[in-house]
């Protein structure tokens, strides 16, 4: 069984003398790729007399650059959404059969293009102390990453 959320975000700005707006970038739409099914989706932006197009960003994910060619004396972004919120499993997807098992080694080309994704940045001693106590025997990626995320969910609980 599911639930529907409606979600309002309303951003308003009024000024004294009209200003002007250099380009915006809003990030208020679901990605393409979101497991959420969204049944309805709306935006409204004030002055009415701006250019909106929309783009996305290297995540797929949705950005609206609106133009506004004239000076204002007020700015009202406003988005409506109605999600259906259903229970899913976020462990059933596919991996390829070179990943099944932890630990794995990506294929050159793949490793190449995640590259940004696997860089490691310096840990804190937190951090450091936690990764310690991570289990790296080699099992199913698969049971590795549900028994990682229940320890984190403990441990932050």
């Amino acid at each position: 069984m599911s639930i529907h959320v409606a979600l309002h975000h309303r951003s308003h700005y009024l000024y004294d003398r009209p200003v002007a707006h250099s380009p915006h970038l809003i990030r208020l739409r679901p990605a393409p790729h979101c497991r959420t099914p969204i049944l309805s989706y709306s935006q409204r932006i004030v002055p009415a007399k701006h250019f909106i197009n929309w783009q996305q960003d290297p995540f797929s994910n949705y950005l609206a650059r609106v133009v506004f060619p004239e000076k204002t004396t007020e700015l009202l972004v406003e988005v409506d959404l109605v999600a259906e919120m259903a229970v899913y499993n976020p462990f059933d997807f596919f991996l390829e059969p070179g990943a099944e098992q932890f630990p794995f080694e990506y294929e050159p080309l793949l490793k190449k293009e995640l590259a940004p994704f696997l860089e490691v940045g310096e840990s804190g001693s937190v951090t450091a102390s936690y990764l310690k106590g991570v289990d790296l025997k080699p099992r199913r990626t698969i049971d590795f990453l549900v028994e990682l995320n229940r320890r984190l969910w403990s441990d932050i609980s």
